[in-house]
């Protein structure tokens, strides 16, 4: 019975849900860099069950032609590295 209970084990896993406090400590580990262009980084939500950060950038960084590539190239990378569950940073869309 007991190889039946592990065996099953791995459907019954859940994502694991996103830690916000850690997910905001890194946001303000990175927030410097882009209040120091005129800008900002603000969290808009958190999907725990897809793991899809959402975002905006403000200030100067809102209408910066690279806030994509920073989004994709480097907000992410290091929120996905740093953040456990988090499986994509967005920007948020009005």
């Amino acid at each position: 019975m007991a190889d039946n209970e592990n065996a099953q084990q791995p459907t019954e896993q859940k994502a694991a849900k996103i830690d916000h406090v850690l997910l905001e400590d890194v946001l303000d580990a990175i927030r410097p860099s882009f209040q120091a262009d005129g800008g900002d980084i603000e969290l808009i939500g958190v999907d725990d069950e897809t793991g899809v950060v959402t975002i905006e950038m403000t200030g100067a960084c809102a209408a910066c032609m690279f806030a994509s590539s920073d989004i994709s190239e480097g907000i992410d990378t290091i929120i996905k590295e740093h953040v456990p569950g988090v499986t994509a940073v967005r920007p948020v869309m009005y």
